[in-house]
């Protein structure tokens, strides 16, 4: 892995473990093992290493899901199987303080514009992936409903960050609602 990957990595995990006003430059060197003349040769300022670290992440977690929603997909499922294996996908890939990194550098944008466009495309991209799996099942108007699975994730992230939940619990139970209320009757 690159100095600037292990710069990126370690900006994550301090934000998860820690939140964002621990990121200064001393610290996110010494966790990611490099000199403080490297971390701002990659990074010269705050904002384009919170700018960066979020859309990193954004695009590592678009790829995974990209490849399991495709297998997904590929296996011909039922719509009304779907929920479950969404709540699996939730439970695989929501680990780490990765996770909280993200929603941290969502909420730090609405107080620092210079992140706002990073997270407004980090938010269509999980909004084209949620109607591609929608489009996938055969759920019609699927661009439409799409901002609400990502909404309805989006809560139940927070709920389960929030009460230590790691099951993803009721999410099968949400997408379900979503999910059925947007079939053809």
């Amino acid at each position: 892995m690159s100095a600037r990957d292990e710069i990126l990595q370690a900006t994550l995990r301090l934000i998860g473990e820690r939140g964002i006003g621990a990121v200064t430059n001393r610290a996110v060197a010494r966790a990611a093992g490099v000199s403080l003349g490297s971390l701002t040769y990659h990074f010269p300022s705050q904002e384009d290493l919170l700018r960066e670290a979020l859309h990193t992440f954004v695009e590592e977690e678009i790829a995974r899901i990209t490849d399991y929603c495709t297998a997904l997909a590929d296996s011909g499922m039922a719509p009304v199987q779907a929920p479950d294996q969404v709540e699996k996908a939730i439970v695989d890939f929501t680990d780490g303080p990765e996770q909280i990194a993200n929603l941290e550098l969502h909420l730090h944008s609405a107080r620092d514009p210079s992140l706002r466009e990073t997270s407004k495309r980090s938010v269509a991209a999980y909004d084209r992936l949620a109607a591609a799996v929608l489009k996938a099942l055969g759920i019609p108007d699927a661009e439409q409903h799409a901002p609400a699975i990502v909404a309805m994730l989006y809560g139940l992230a927070i709920r389960r960050l929030a009460t230590g939940d790691t099951s993803a619990a009721g999410t099968a139970d949400a997408f379900r609602l979503l999910l059925l209320g947007a079939l053809p009757r």
